[in-house]
């Protein structure tokens, strides 16, 4: 990764480790402050994405390689520029009136200037930029891979193209009626989730998963974290499929978790030289 871009990954998580820690310690007093009008759930689930923002960048500033860090760049670069077209889309209704706005927006302008720079990068780079490392994946793991992506793809499209009233959207999964700027946020951060593991069926290598996946469990748990903190706005009795948004962060981190525990988080994987299983 070029000095000029692990800099700008160190100064992107910078800004996400104290957005997120704001967010994510005082949502209730955050709420009121924030860029839109929000609830103190929603605000500390933001405060999670922005933590485990902090926690990927700052994986990826310790391992610098393309190898290990390239997941993480097309993620931030994703979300930078999903969130902002979010903003764009939704800017009469900012509300800009107090400095963790303004962080806020700083964050994401800071995080699409890294998006530029990532792209010109992987232009210059070429194929040297996409380095498999360790074994090449498994049939099991192919799939599982493959399987997330959709997913979590589909989980991004619809949060960024549903519109009030469709399934899914009136407190039947996340225990709170998302209002339409908030929704489109929503679906901007799972489909740069998902675009980011684009790149490791590219590499194929476990190397690239295991540190894609120590990168990422970050966010998965501190968005569990934030749910739990609001165990009580779920209404599992009535509303049996709101299950589904906690159950998906606990099943994903348990997978990924035994995985890391059992194959190590790729920091020691090499790089596979072409030719070479």
């Amino acid at each position: 990764m070029p000095s000029g871009l692990r800099a700008l990954l160190y100064l992107l998580t910078l800004l996400y480790l104290v957005l997120g820690l704001i967010l994510f310690v005082v949502p209730a007093k955050a709420a009121g402050s924030f860029a839109w009008s929000v609830s103190p759930m929603v605000t500390m689930t933001i405060g999670a994405w922005c933590l485990g923002n902090a926690w990927g960048g700052f994986v990826a500033v310790k391992r610098s390689q393309w190898a290990s860090a390239l997941g993480v760049t097309v993620y931030f670069t994703c979300f930078g520029l999903l969130q902002a077209a979010v903003l764009f889309q939704f800017h009469q209704r900012l509300a800009l009136g107090h400095p963790l706005a303004w962080l806020y927006v700083l964050a994401l302008a800071v995080n699409c200037v890294f998006a530029v720079a990532a792209i010109v990068a992987w232009l210059r780079g070429g194929s040297a930029v996409v380095v498999p490392v360790g074994r090449p994946f498994s049939i099991l793991e192919s799939g599982l891979t493959v399987v997330f992506i959709l997913v979590v793809s589909f989980l991004g499209f619809y949060g960024l193209l549903a519109t009030p009233g469709m399934r899914g959207l009136n407190a039947t999964i996340f225990p709170e009626v998302l209002s339409p700027f908030t929704l489109r946020s929503f679906g901007a951060f799972y489909l740069s989730i998902a675009l980011g593991v684009v790149p490791l069926l590219l590499t194929r290598g476990v190397g690239n998963l295991l540190n894609h996946g120590y990168a990422s469990y970050g966010a998965l748990v501190f968005i569990t974290v934030a749910a739990l903190a609001f165990i009580g706005r779920f209404d599992f009795a009535h509303r049996p499929t709101q299950f589904i948004y906690i159950g998906i962060y606990v099943l994903v981190g348990a997978v990924v978790g035994v995985y890391l525990l059992r194959y190590g988080t790729g920091r020691d994987q090499k790089p596979r030289i072409a030719g070479h299983p």
